[in-house]
């Protein structure tokens, strides 16, 4: 059984729950770390990818950094995308894919029946009652309605008890494999990090099937397709856009990332942020989220 640690790695599984009191310098979301790669566009004076991202963060305070792609036409956009964020619950994108890896090799079943105490669950991942989300009870959920509930509600008892069963050491081992090398799971005192690029590489390797296989890549995407927490990356797009996405929230941080579907061109898009106003922050990614499709979808 491997423990992750206490304190601030515990709020990774219930940060709904804990808002963190530390303060932070901001950083211009306009920075020299900032590049665009542009593909496909003929006149320089017509708003460009990078105009429909800068426009939305012009005058804000704090970290932005986002991912972008036209898997259609290749044109994308890059700012920040190497930069280190506190992954929030975008760690269940790993999880999933483990979760998934496990089924595959005949380690679990989607039948299989998880079952744990609430207090043993606190005291595994280390917990403290003052922020946990239960403190008694138990829960108990087969591996398909964990990963279910994992995915589309961020649900975080249900990734606890995945989490637990895999252990933390196949997570890391599928980063390693599959090339994430900007993200760590966290042990101990340190917590989950990743960057857009790595959030962007996993999108990328899913859409073209390289991240599992055939089966295992359409139930993920079918997961993420479900998605219920729609206020960022969705929220200003049109009703019946096909997006398949997960959000990630913690502290001051707050994050969105997946495939937006187009008859115009699926992209992805990943945008992620550091800032003391976190509620302003996610109605500014679905400002850019707007801004990129409407972009995308004007030719």
């Amino acid at each position: 059984m491997i423990l992750l640690g206490i304190g601030v790695t515990a709020v990774y599984f219930l940060y709904g729950t804990l808002i963190l009191s530390r303060e932070k310098p901001l950083i211009s979301p306009v920075s020299g770390q900032m590049k665009a790669e542009m593909l496909g566009i003929a006149d320089s004076n017509q708003v460009n990818l990078k105009n429909a991202v800068e426009n939305v963060l012009a005058g804000t305070k704090g970290t932005y950094a986002v991912a972008i792609k036209n898997l259609k036409t290749g044109e994308s956009y890059f700012a920040n995308e190497h930069k280190s964020f506190e992954a929030g619950s975008l760690y269940k994108l790993w999880v999933m894919a483990a979760v998934l890896s496990k089924i595959r090799d005949g380690t679990l079943s989607e039948e299989q029946v998880l079952s744990r105490d609430i207090s043993a669950l606190n005291e595994v991942f280390g917990i403290d009652s003052e922020v946990a989300e239960l403190t008694e009870g138990k829960i108990a959920l087969s591996v398909n309605d964990a990963l279910t509930q994992m995915i589309t509600i961020s649900h975080n008892y249900a990734a606890l008890l995945l989490t637990e069963k895999i252990k933390l050491s196949t997570v890391a081992n599928l980063l390693k494999e599959k090339g994430f090398g900007e993200s760590k799971v966290g042990r101990g005192d340190d917590v989950p990090h990743t960057t857009p690029y790595d959030i962007f590489l996993y999108f990328e390797k899913l859409y073209k099937g390289e991240l599992a296989q055939p089966e295992d890549t359409e139930k993920m995407l079918v997961l993420l397709k479900n998605q219920k927490l729609n206020g960022k990356l969705p929220k200003n797009l049109p009703k019946d856009t096909v997006i398949a996405h997960k959000t990630g929230e913690i502290g001051w941080f707050t994050h969105d990332a997946g495939i937006i579907y187009s008859d115009k061109g699926d992209y992805i898009i990943v945008a992620m942020s550091e800032t003391d106003k976190p509620a302003a922050a996610e109605e500014r990614i679905a400002r850019i989220s707007e801004s990129v499709y409407r972009y995308f979808t004007k030719f």
